[in-house]
């Protein structure tokens, strides 16, 4: 069994900024793919930014150049930080990961954190 725990969420102010981490743990697992995803109330999960395992970032449209994914090997995590935040990026964030090399569709990851809600306020 592959646990992730996302943490780092919270409240923040428009054009703020949060770093959100996901810790992996459990059995042996290698992860060719790290990302995440996000959901706001009533709408569709969405893709977010991902990570291959060498390193290879992708990011939505509508986080580029605002939000940053990065890995942190010694802790076994993938954090993205998150700056210039708008109302529209509150939602709740989930970490997920995939033994393949995932891309957008949610469907291409394996395993899911419980989330981590991001509020930004006006």
């Amino acid at each position: 069994q592959v646990q992730l725990v996302e943490s780092g969420g919270g409240l923040v102010q428009t054009g703020g900024s949060l770093r959100l981490s996901c810790a992996a743990s459990g059995r042996t697992f290698s992860s060719n793919t790290m990302g995440w995803f996000r959901q706001a109330p009533g709408k569709d999960r969405e893709f977010v930014a991902r990570m291959w395992k060498g390193g290879i970032t992708l990011y939505a449209d509508s986080v580029k150049g605002r939000f940053t994914i990065s890995r942190d090997v010694a802790k076994n995590t993938v954090d993205p930080q998150m700056n210039s935040l708008k109302s529209e990026d509150t939602a709740v964030y989930y970490c997920a990961a995939s033994t393949y090399h995932a891309n957008y569709a949610a469907s291409g990851y394996i395993y899911w954190g419980q989330g981590t809600q991001v509020t930004v306020s006006s």
